[in-house]
C-alpha cells in the first residue's frame, strides 16, 4: 500500500508532463502561425450565374468556366501535407500591410478585367459603347505612409471631385512639393477628411513629380448606347485579372444568338484587352488541375502559358483538349471548329 503511494504523485507528474506535450504538439502542428501560404488548385465557376446581359440570349447547353488558384495560409500540418501533393506549392506569406495591399490589388485588377472583357466583347460583336470613369483607387502604398491606405478612393482634392486619373494629375500639376492640400477619400464605405502634405517621387517612367507618392489606379465604366446590351457582374470572391478571356466569351455568347458552347464544357484563362489581346498569368499549373477536377473538356490558355499548361495535363494524363490563343478571335475561331455535342 505504500509503496503504490509512493508512486502515486510520480505517476500524476508523468500525466501532466504527456498531457503538456500533447498541447505543445498540437499548437505546433495546428496553431502556430507559419510564415508561408500554400498554392494549390482553386475552383473552376461557371460562368453564366456570374455574369448577365440585360436582354442577351441566355441559350447555353454547355458552359464557360473561370479558373482560380487557391491560396491558404499554411500551419505546420498543411506545410507537411504539402510535401506529399505534388498539386501543392509552398511560397512566402505576405506581410500584413501587404495583405491589405494584395486584397486592394485583387480588387482593382478584376474591375479592370470585367471593363476590359465588356470592351472586347462589344466591339467583336459591333455594339456602340462608351468608356468612363468612375473613381480614381489606391492599389499600394509604400512604407512609412500612414495617411492613405490601400483600397482607398479619392472623392475630393481641394474641393474638387475627382473621378479619373487625368482630373487628379491636373490638380496636382501645378502644386509643390511641401504644400498641404485638403483630401477627402472613401474608406471603406467610410468618408475621411486630410490635410496631406505633398512628396517628390519618381513615377513608373523615370518622371520626377509631386503627389501623394501612392500607386493608383482608375476604375472605369463600360456603358452601352442601348441599355439592352448592358452587362452585369455577380458580387463574388474572385479578385485578379485573369478571368478576362472568359468573361469575354461569355458576354459575347449573351449578346449574340445561338450557343458557342456546342455543348462543350469550356473552362480557361488569360488577361484581356479591350482590343481583344490575351496576356499571360500565372498559376496555369493549378488551374488546369481545377478544370480537370471541375469535369471541363476544352482549356483556353494563353500562347505563353502553354508549355506548363500541357505539362501538367500530362502529368495528371488528363483528356482535357488544351487550345492555346493570343486574342479572342483565337478562342471564337477554336470554338467554332469544334464539333457540335449531340
Amino acid at each position: 500500500m505504500s509503496g503504490s503511494s509512493l508512486k502515486s504523485p510520480f505517476s500524476q507528474k508523468r500525466i501532466w508532463v504527456y498531457l503538456l506535450c500533447l498541447l505543445l504538439f498540437v499548437y505546433v502542428l495546428v496553431y502556430m502561425p507559419t510564415p508561408y501560404v500554400i498554392n494549390a488548385p482553386g475552383s473552376a465557376n461557371e460562368l453564366k450565374p456570374i455574369v448577365s446581359v440585360s436582354g442577351g440570349d441566355p441559350t447555353e447547353k454547355g458552359t464557360f468556366m473561370l479558373t482560380t488558384v487557391s491560396i491558404s495560409y499554411a500551419n505546420t500540418a498543411m506545410l507537411i501535407g504539402s510535401l506529399f501533393d505534388p498539386d501543392e506549392e509552398i511560397g512566402p506569406k505576405p506581410a500584413q500591410s501587404d495583405r491589405k495591399e494584395y486584397a486592394a490589388e485583387q480588387l482593382y485588377y478584376m474591375n479592370s478585367s470585367q471593363s476590359n472583357a465588356i470592351a472586347a466583347a462589344y466591339k467583336k460583336a459591333n455594339i456602340p459603347f462608351k468608356i468612363e470613369p468612375q473613381y480614381v483607387f489606391v492599389v499600394n502604398v509604400p512604407d512609412g505612409n500612414t495617411t492613405i491606405h490601400a483600397g482607398d478612393k479619392f472623392v475630393q482634392v481641394d474641393g474638387q471631385a475627382i473621378t479619373s486619373i487625368q482630373q487628379l494629375e491636373s490638380i496636382l500639376g501645378s502644386k509643390k512639393a511641401g504644400e498641404v492640400v485638403k483630401v477627402v477619400i472613401d474608406r471603406a464605405g467610410t468618408t475621411v477628411e486630410q490635410n496631406i502634405t505633398l512628396t517628390e517621387f519618381q513615377d513608373a517612367i523615370g518622371r520626377v513629380r509631386v503627389g501623394f507618392g501612392v500607386s493608383i489606379g482608375e476604375v472605369q465604366k463600360v456603358t452601352p448606347d442601348d441599355p439592352a446590351h448592358e452587362v452585369k457582374f455577380a458580387d463574388t470572391s474572385i479578385g485578379g485579372p485573369s478571368a478576362g478571356l472568359m468573361f469575354s466569351l461569355e458576354i459575347y455568347n449573351q449578346l449574340t444568338p445561338g450557343d458557342l458552347t456546342k455543348g462543350y464544357r469550356i473552362a480557361g484563362t488569360g488577361t484581356i484587352d479591350p482590343d481583344g489581346t490575351v496576356g499571360i498569368i500565372g498559376g496555369v499549373q493549378h488551374k488546369v488541375v481545377a478544370a480537370q477536377n471541375n469535369g471541363a473538356e476544352i482549356f483556353l490558355v494563353p500562347q505563353g502559358n502553354y508549355a506548363d499548361a500541357k505539362a501538367q495535363l500530362d502529368r495528371m494524363h488528363s483528356t482535357i483538349k488544351l487550345i492555346p490563343v493570343q486574342t479572342m478571335d483565337d478562342a471564337l475561331k477554336a470554338i467554332a471548329a469544334l464539333p457540335a455535342k449531340s
